[in-house]
């Protein structure tokens, strides 16, 4: 099998970044590797990248890819798939791929098995070892696996979302919270923000 090409320095920096290694950002430094080399590094705003899950990977792409909540280049869907879209904003360039289920293996079971137990009541001792060493035999299979063999890539779905823009804020009437003029709701005449708008505010 062919492994990753990323130097083992940045791998560890993303490790740090995120906290801990796990399958996720495995998954999610394979995804980084192969949009460096399909779109290039987001040097500000030119790559985009779309991610249609919230889970560890996204720390990966963030750091490697340089796409940021706070630069309005990553945009998340919560469609809970590993599916990863970049598109290089230049030349209208985009890829779109998602993770193939059967690089997990028979350890993907078992960790679905154990997570689910993990949550309903607990672990032993003896599943928590086999938690461990499961996790780590994952997160091992992605990083030497080929990116082919991690990926199966689909058609982009969407175009490059418009650049970020500052908009003026209005005074929520509710809870007088200042709210980007385009996420408040108007009600009796009044602008609210939206958990006021939902009477969660």
């Amino acid at each position: 099998m062919t492994g990753t090409k990323l130097d083992p320095k940045l791998i560890e920096a993303a490790t740090k970044f995120h906290g801990h290694w796990c399958p996720g950002l495995a998954i999610g430094v394979r995804a980084a590797e192969l949009a460096l080399e399909e779109v290039g590094r987001a040097d500000d705003e030119d790559i985009v990248a779309i991610v249609e899950t919230d889970m560890c990977a996204i720390d990966a792409i963030q750091y490697l890819v340089g796409c940021t909540l706070g630069k309005g280049n990553l945009i998340y869907r919560d469609y809970g798939k590993n599916a990863f879209t970049f598109i290089r904003r230049r030349d209208g360039k985009a890829v779109r791929f998602i993770t193939r289920p059967e690089i997990f293996g028979e350890a993907g079971e078992i960790l679905g098995k154990l997570h689910k137990k993990l949550l309903a009541e607990g672990l032993t001792a003896e599943e928590q070892r086999q938690w461990q060493q499961t996790r780590a035999q994952v997160a091992k299979r992605v990083m030497e696996s080929s990116l082919p063999e991690i990926f199966e890539f689909k058609p982009a779905r969407e175009p490059a979302p418009p650049q970020a823009r500052i908009l003026a804020s209005l005074i929520c009437a509710a809870c007088g919270e200042p709210t980007m003029e385009t996420r408040t709701r108007r009600l009796d005449d009044r602008v609210l923000c939206i958990p006021c708008a939902e009477g969660r505010g």
